[in-house]
């Protein structure tokens, strides 16, 4: 048996955890169902593949050049408790539970293909990493929980499997909004932010204009290119943080931020100083390097998943990773990261005033890597129903999801809680809180409640896909009618292809891809 095992952790190590491989084997078998031919089936798996790794290639730059700043952050504060890090949690449980994870990824795999064909959930979930992270959370919370072996697998298997058909359903009415089609879904476990973020943006920006509808004045038109706008914003946080934290704790101690194993990484003040602002500077080049990746992603993936549709799950639409939804709304990005710290940081305080001394909650330090991106994507969630104030005040919201659920998972997480790092995105706190006192109960009636709760989240994913999303409802609709006067002009200035000039030049994704929708205020 011992083949069986090196076999399936070999598939879920090396190629199903691998996005990029995942989505160049989607896109060369799509492609083969459309009878492309062998050129084009190569290049099109090929340049797909290369689009993921420029996702990792900007994600690795982005967490690099966060890296000094979240140093500089809990160094100027004093604050000290859980980083909440889906990476360093899963590498720690892997060494303990690989095996089983490996086989719950597999089953849950195939039984959100056999759900995607059967009912009207027709998502394929295609963010290979996020299924790694909930196979590693469901079989951590069961087997800490006592269930044996089987159980964890199967029962786990189940309740993966239904996670990754439901979890696209209920954010594709938001979704929708925001790309303007149904050609791509959100594939990925921060979902319950996002949908907060939607709803947040419907309640308090009916009359807000979006944030890539900025009137700048003729001076600051240059921060009209997100790429330019993104990148002083973090030069300027960079220089504040660091000017802060050196006040605080001295040179010594100061310059080490940008050096390795706590080495001496500035020479002097003014190197300090500049080497602050090429970290902001590089943080840039790393949305950069993600937005062309998602465009390149986009235009291979898209058309090659109509062959799957076609032959496997007809009507399938690709569910894809959080970066997807960036070139939708790209100043939102950015104020969505910065308002998701914020609430980050809020939600700490009460942690530490209120809910650590009377509840026993852990103290959850603001991760900047998890702001970034589930905090971009709530912005532009956020952006799509409630304008500039639904991005802000939604990404604040799930600063405070991704604050506070963390720190309730840890109370299912037993020893492992000691590890001073836990699952960081919001579907991760909320349904491993619930699986985890579940599974508490027993295994007879463990395995009963589990399964009930499977049941009521695919139910609900069933019921939200055919009377809101079939139904063609708008999230944004009320928005829109208290607009007419904006609409009208955004319509006359409607943002310009890439390359071109206009009033509100954006980069757009490539020929093949979902087109971004107009500003929200811009529909009819």
């Amino acid at each position: 048996m011992d083949w069986l095992v090196s076999t399936a952790e070999f598939l879920v190590n090396e190629i199903l955890s691998q996005p990029a491989y995942l989505i160049g084997l989607i896109t060369a078998a799509g492609l083969i169902a459309l009878q492309k031919s062998a050129g084009q089936i190569v290049g099109g798996a090929i340049k797909a593949t290369l689009g993921f790794l420029l996702i990792g290639a900007g994600a690795t730059l982005v967490v690099g050049a966060l890296a000094p700043l979240g140093e500089m952050i809990q160094g100027s504060t004093g604050a000290h408790g859980v980083i909440p890090t889906n990476e360093a949690i899963v590498g720690i449980a892997q060494e303990q539970y690989g095996a089983r994870v490996a086989w719950l990824m597999i089953l849950g795999f195939a039984i959100s293909l056999l759900l995607a064909r059967f009912t009207p959930l027709r998502y394929v979930f295609l963010t290979g990493h996020h299924m790694l992270f909930m196979a590693t959370l469901l079989t951590m919370v069961l087997a800490i929980a006592g269930q044996s072996s089987w159980v964890v697998v199967v029962v786990g298997g189940v309740l993966l499997g239904i996670l990754l058909v439901s979890m696209p359903a209920f954010a594709h009415p938001w979704t929708k909004r925001v790309t303007g089609n149904d050609s791509v879904a959100i594939g990925h476990f921060g979902t319950a932010g996002y949908v907060a973020a939607g709803a947040t943006g419907q309640l308090v920006g009916r009359r807000s204009r979006s944030t890539e509808e900025m009137n700048l004045p003729e001076g600051l038109r240059f921060l009209r290119d997100s790429m330019v706008a993104t990148a002083l914003s973090m030069v300027l946080i960079y220089l504040i943080m660091s000017l802060v934290f050196l006040g605080k704790v001295g040179k010594e101690e100061a310059f080490k931020a940008f050096g390795e194993n706590g080495a001496a990484g500035a020479s002097g003040v003014g190197d300090y100083v500049m080497q602050s602002v090429m970290q902001g500077l590089q943080f840039g080049i790393a949305v950069a390097v993600i937005l062309f990746g998602v465009r390149t992603i986009l235009g291979e993936l898209v058309p090659a998943f109509q062959g799957i549709a076609q032959k496997l799950v007809p009507g399938a639409v690709p569910s894809l990773d959080a970066p997807i939804v960036f070139p939708y709304a790209q100043n939102a990005v950015l104020i969505g990261f910065i308002s998701s710290f914020v609430g980050g940081l809020v939600s700490l305080g009460l942690l530490a005033w209120i809910f650590h001394p009377a509840f026993g909650l852990a103290l959850v330090l603001p991760g900047l890597v998890p702001h970034f991106f589930t905090g971009g994507a709530a912005g532009v969630y956020g952006n799509a129903t409630g304008g500039r104030r639904g991005a802000a005040l939604g990404a604040f919201v799930n600063g405070v999801l991704i604050t506070f659920l963390p720190a309730l998972l840890l109370k299912v997480l037993g020893a492992f809680g000691e590890e001073n790092t836990t699952f960081g995105d919001a579907d991760f706190g909320w349904f491993g809180t619930l699986v985890g006192y579940a599974a508490k109960t027993g295994e007879t009636g463990g395995v009963i409640l589990m399964l009930l709760i499977g049941v009521a989240v695919l139910t609900g994913a069933i019921v939200v896909q055919k009377r809101v999303v079939e139904a063609g409802w708008d999230p944004g609709a009320r928005r829109d009618a208290l607009l007419p006067s904006d609409r009208a002009r955004a319509t006359e200035h409607a943002p310009a292809a890439e390359g071109s000039s206009g009033a509100y030049a954006k980069i757009a994704p490539p020929r093949g891809a979902p087109k971004p929708p107009p500003p929200p205020d811009a529909r009819t």
